[in-house]
């Protein structure tokens, strides 16, 4: 990486156990931020989602205790559905 380059790249095929988690989860949100528009659920039904999710027993930090997904990545997506079929 060039001096004057300040974009920091990141290694994709290291686990998230040994990355910086405010760094990992940045790149997490700018993926979702990214996801092609016809693959994107819209804001309110993301919203509905996750909203769900926060009030489900097998949330644990930011993963789902049933499938192993992150759920805001899940939510975030059209073709997705809730293993559970809460959504």
């Amino acid at each position: 990486m060039e001096e004057n380059d300040k974009t920091q790249r990141y290694c994709r095929k290291c686990l998230t156990r040994d990355m910086n988690q405010t760094e990992y989860f940045k790149n997490l949100h700018q993926y979702i931020q990214n996801l092609d528009a016809d693959k994107k659920t819209d804001t309110v039904t993301y919203e509905k989602r996750v909203a769900v999710c926060k009030e489900c027993e097998r949330l644990m930090d930011g993963m789902c205790n049933a499938c192993g997904c992150y759920v805001e990545l899940r939510a975030s997506m059209k073709d997705r559905k809730c293993p559970y079929l809460y959504w």
